[in-house]
C-alpha cells in the first residue's frame, strides 16, 4: 500500500498541520503539487519504456451532422514520416457490437455511441478516425490532411421547432425520477384564482469548459496489462467501460486519475478520446496518448437546451393556489438523456394543486449529459424567476412571498424532511444583505449610468448517499493511511477524507493520507451529486471506528490497564492517544498499543450501506437562498453582479474553507449561467460553431465582485452518520434566478432566457 502511494504521488500534508477537527478550515494538502507543477494529470503522466516510447492519437471529426462514410482518402496522411496507422470503423480491432456492453454505470436508456464502430454519421463532430504517430506534431499534421467522403442525409438540430414532437422519456437512468402524479386539480385552481401568471422560459445550451481536456494515456505492460491514466470521475466506471466493451478481464486493466483539472459531471461518462487510446494500444501494441483539442470538447455532451412553461395561480394575500410547470428537452437519437427539471416545482412550496410535466425531444446531436445540479439548474430558474413575477403581480416582496407558501412537509407525498433550515437562510441571508431596505418598484434605485436592482431565489438539490467501501492500516509509527477508489475533481476530497480520519483517530493530520484515484482500490462510486462526502465520508469514519474498536480491545489487553471495566463509548481518541474522555491522565499512545502488540501494522475494512428503509421515511435536500445585487448600464444594457450573498443549510459543514470554495465557485459559475454562457448552434450545418474559449464567454475575474457565504447550521443524521449533505451542487441552483430577478427590479424588463444578454435587457 505505501508503494501504491507512491505511484499515485498521493498528496500529504505539510508538517506542522497538526490536530484538527470536522469543520475546521483546513487548507487542501494537495494545494502544493497543484501550484508548483508535481500534480501530474492524464496527459501529463512520465511514460519511460526505451523498447516500446509512448505514441500519440489526434482525433479526426465528422464535418457532418447526418449521413454515412462512403470512402477515405489518406494517402497524404499516411505518407507523413512518423504515422503509424490511420484506424477507422474498417480496421479498428475488435470491440464488442451490442449496445448493452457500451453502458457506463452512469448511461441512460437507449445504445451508447459506439465510436468507430460503423459507417454512420450521427451528429456533427463525431470521431471519424484516429491518426497514431510517433510524435503529437506528426499525427497533428496528418489528421489535418485526412478526408473523408459522405452520403448527406438531411439533419435537424431545432428543439424549439420540434416542441410537438416531445415525447414521453425513458426512466432508465441513475437518479431520475420521473414527475409524480398530479396533486389536486391544478388547471381548476389556475382558472378560479384572482391572481396569476403564465409564461415561457428558455435555457440555451452550455458547454463545459474544464481547464482540463480530456486525455487518455494508455500504457501497455511487456505482459500486455493496462494502466489507463484518464480524465474521470470514476476510474471503476472507466475500468468497466473498456472491460466490457473490448471483452477484457478487469484483471488486465487498471484506471487511475489521481489528479483531474475539474469535471462537474462531464467526466461522470467515459468520453470517447479513452477506447480510441485503448484501440490503438490493442492494435499497435504500444502505450498511445490521446488527447482532445479544446474545440473537440465541444464535440460531446452539454448541458441541454430546454424549453419550459410555467403558470402559477394565488389569493390575493399570496396563499399559492396552483403551480403548473411542463419542460421540454432535447437528446439524442441514440439515448433519451433525462434531467429532474420539473420535480423541485413539487418541493418547495405549500401548494394543494400541483401538475409537473417532463418531455424529450429526439435531435442529431450528441447524447447531453450532467452540468452542475443538472436539471435544477435550469429547472429551478424558471420557478424562482416566476415566483418573482408573481410577487410584483400581488405587490408583494418576493421574500415575503416565499415564507408565506413555506413548506414544512413535502408537498406533493406529505413526507417530513430529514432536516430542512430554509428559512433560517431566508432570514440570515436577508440581514446580511440588508434586504429590509430593499424599495419595492423596480426602476428605484440609481448611481450614476446605472440602474441597481435586487433580486432573490431559492436553491434545492438532492441529499443523496450510495455506498462505498473504504480500507484503513493504522502502521506502528503512527501513520495512517486510508483508501477508496474516490475521485477528487478540485473539490478537496484529498483533504476532506484525510481531515475525517485524522479528527476521527486523534492523529496530526500530516500523519495521515489519502488514496483516491486508483481502480483496484476499494469500490466507491462516481463522483457526481454532491454524494462524495455523504457515502465516502461516512466509510471513512466508519472504517476509524473499527480501527478505534479494534485498538480499544487491543488496549484492554495490556498489562496494568484501567479500561478492563470501561465500555468503549467512554473513551475518545485525541492526540495520538486512546483515554477515557472523564480520565484523560490514562491516555495510552497509540504507537505503544501496537508496540505491545507487537504489530507492525493493523488494517480494517468496511463497507457503508445506506439505511434505505429508514431515508425514504423523508425527503433529504439542501436548500439556500441567494441574495443579488445587479447594476445595468442604462445605454449599453450591460449587467454587473457588484454583490452575491448565499445562504446555505447543507446539513453538518467537513471543512469550512474547502466549502466556501464550493459555494463560491459555484456562485461565479451561476453569474456565468445567466449573463454569458450559450453554445450557438448554426442548424443548417447542425454544428455548434463558438466551441473555444474567445467564442463562448464565460465569467471571468472582472465579472465577479464581492461573494458572502453562509452555513446555516444543520445536522442531519439521516442523510449521513456524519450529518453532512455536501455542497458541491447547491452553490449554483438559483444564482441565475437572483440574477434575472435583480435585473428586472432594476430595469422593469423581464428577461425570460438565459443567458441575459445586453439586447435581451434592452429589449422593449
Amino acid at each position: 500500500m505505501t508503494d501504491l502511494i507512491e505511484a499515485l504521488a498521493v498528496p500529504r500534508a505539510d508538517a506542522g498541520t497538526g490536530h484538527v477537527r470536522v469543520g475546521d478550515p483546513v487548507s487542501r494538502i494537495d494545494g502544493r503539487a497543484k501550484v508548483t507543477g508535481q500534480a501530474r494529470y492524464a496527459a501529463e503522466v512520465q511514460v519511460d519504456d526505451p523498447a516500446s516510447p509512448l505514441v500519440y492519437g489526434v482525433v479526426v471529426n465528422s464535418t457532418i451532422a447526418r449521413g454515412r462514410i462512403t470512402g477515405f482518402a489518406l494517402d497524404a496522411s499516411l505518407a507523413v514520416p512518423g504515422v503509424l496507422d490511420i484506424l477507422t470503423h474498417a480496421n479498428k480491432p475488435k470491440t464488442r457490437s451490442a449496445g448493452l456492453f457500451y453502458k457506463d454505470m452512469t448511461a441512460p436508456g437507449g445504445t451508447p455511441f459506439k465510436p468507430l464502430h460503423d459507417a454512420q454519421i450521427a451528429y456533427s463532430g463525431q470521431p471519424v478516425a484516429l491518426v497514431v504517430a510517433e510524435s503529437f506534431e506528426a499525427a497533428r499534421h496528418a489528421a489535418s490532411l485526412v478526408r473523408v467522403e459522405y452520403a448527406v442525409e438531411p439533419h435537424d438540430t431545432r428543439l424549439l421547432a420540434n416542441l410537438h414532437r416531445g415525447r414521453k422519456p425513458s426512466r432508465l437512468k441513475a437518479g431520475y425520477s420521473p414527475p409524480p402524479a398530479e396533486k389536486g386539480d391544478a388547471r381548476a385552481a389556475f382558472n378560479a384564482a384572482p391572481v396569476k401568471i403564465e409564461a415561457e422560459y428558455h435555457s440555451g445550451v452550455e458547454h463545459h469548459n474544464p481547464m482540463e481536456l480530456f486525455a487518455s494515456t494508455v500504457i501497455r505492460g511487456a505482459d500486455g496489462h493496462l494502466t489507463i491514466y484518464d480524465k474521470t470521475q470514476s476510474s471503476q466506471n472507466s475500468r468497466w467501460y473498456v472491460s466490457r466493451v473490448f471483452g477484457l478481464s478487469k484483471d488486465r486493466v487498471t484506471v487511475r486519475n489521481p489528479y483531474v483539472g475539474g469535471a462537474f459531471g462531464s467526466g461522470l461518462r467515459p468520453q470517447y478520446q479513452l477506447p480510441l487510446a485503448v484501440m490503438a494500444a490493442l492494435k499497435l501494441e504500444r502505450s498511445v496518448r490521446v488527447v482532445l483539442t479544446r474545440q473537440q470538447m465541444f464535440s460531446f455532451g452539454h448541458r441541454p437546451e430546454t424549453q419550459q412553461r410555467i403558470g402559477l395561480a394565488a389569493e390575493r394575500d399570496g396563499t399559492l393556489r396552483a403551480i403548473r410547470h411542463h419542460a421540454v428537452a432535447e437528446t439524442s437519437r441514440f439515448e433519451d438523456y433525462v434531467e429532474v427539471v420539473v420535480n423541485w416545482s413539487g418541493q418547495l412550496y405549500r401548494c394543494d394543486n400541483i401538475r409537473l410535466g417532463y418531455q424529450v425531444v429526439s435531435l442529431d446531436q450528441y447524447s447531453p449529459m450532467d452540468m452542475r445540479a443538472p436539471g435544477a439548474a435550469h429547472g429551478v430558474h424558471a420557478l424562482e424567476v416566476a415566483m418573482d413575477e408573481l410577487s410584483y403581480a400581488l405587490d408583494m416582496d418576493p421574500l415575503a412571498l416565499r415564507l408565506k407558501n413555506y413548506a414544512e412537509r413535502n408537498p406533493m407525498d406529505d413526507l417530513p424532511y430529514s432536516t430542512k433550515e430554509l428559512r433560517a437562510c431566508y432570514l440570515q441571508g436577508a440581514e446580511r444583505f440588508g434586504w429590509a431596505a430593499r424599495p419595492l418598484a423596480p426602476r428605484s434605485m440609481k448611481q450614476g449610468s446605472e440602474w441597481v436592482g435586487w433580486g432573490m431565489a431559492t436553491g434545492t438539490w438532492d441529499a443523496m448517499q450510495m455506498f462505498a467501501r473504504a480500507s484503513a492500516v493504522l502502521h506502528a509509527d503512527g501513520r495512517l493511511v486510508v483508501s477508496s477508489a474516490a475521485t477528487d475533481i478540485g473539490t478537496g476530497t484529498y483533504t476532506v477524507m484525510a481531515q475525517i480520519a485524522a479528527a476521527a483517530m486523534g492523529l496530526p493530520l500530516e500523519q495521515v493520507s489519502f488514496q483516491l484515484g486508483d481502480s483496484t482500490l476499494p469500490v466507491a462510486p462516481i463522483e457526481g451529486g454532491s454524494s462524495h462526502v455523504t457515502t465516502v465520508g461516512s466509510a471513512v469514519e466508519g472504517v476509524c471506528e473499527k480501527l478505534q474498536r479494534r485498538l480499544f480491545g487491543m488496549a484492554r489487553a495490556m498489562p496494568g490497564t484501567a479500561l478492563r471495566k470501561v465500555a468503549f463509548e467512554e473513551m475518545e481518541f485525541v492526540d495520538g492517544t486512546l483515554r477515557r474522555a472523564v480520565d484523560p491522565s490514562g491516555a495510552i499512545r497509540l504507537v505503544d498499543v501496537l508496540a505491545h502488540a507487537r504489530a507492525a501494522r493493523i488494517e480494517e475494512k468496511y463497507l457503508m450501506l445506506p439505511h434505505v428503509f429508514k431515508q425514504r421515511k423523508y425527503l433529504r435536500a439542501t436548500h439556500s437562498a441567494v441574495f443579488c445585487e445587479v447594476r445595468v448600464d442604462e445605454l449599453l444594457g450591460t449587467v454587473r453582479v457588484t454583490r452575491v450573498v448565499s445562504a446555505v443549510a447543507a446539513g453538518r459543514i467537513i471543512n469550512a474553507k474547502t466549502a466556501r470554495s464550493q459555494v463560491s465557485g459555484a456562485v461565479v459559475w451561476g453569474i456565468s449561467q445567466a449573463l454569458h454562457e450559450e453554445t450557438l448552434t448554426d442548424h443548417r450545418l447542425g454544428r455548434f460553431m463558438n466551441h473555444n474559449l474567445s467564442e463562448y464567454h464565460v465569467a471571468v475575474n472582472a465579472d465577479i465582485h464581492d461573494i458572502d457565504v453562509i452555513f446555516v447550521q444543520e445536522d442531519d443524521r439521516i442523510v449521513s452518520r456524519l450529518g453532512a449533505k455536501g455542497v458541491g451542487e447547491i452553490g449554483i441552483v438559483g444564482v441565475a434566478a437572483a440574477v434575472c430577478n435583480a435585473i428586472f427590479h432594476a430595469t422593469g424588463r423581464r428577461v425570460r432566457s438565459t443567458p441575459m444578454t445586453p439586447d435581451k435587457v434592452m429589449a422593449p
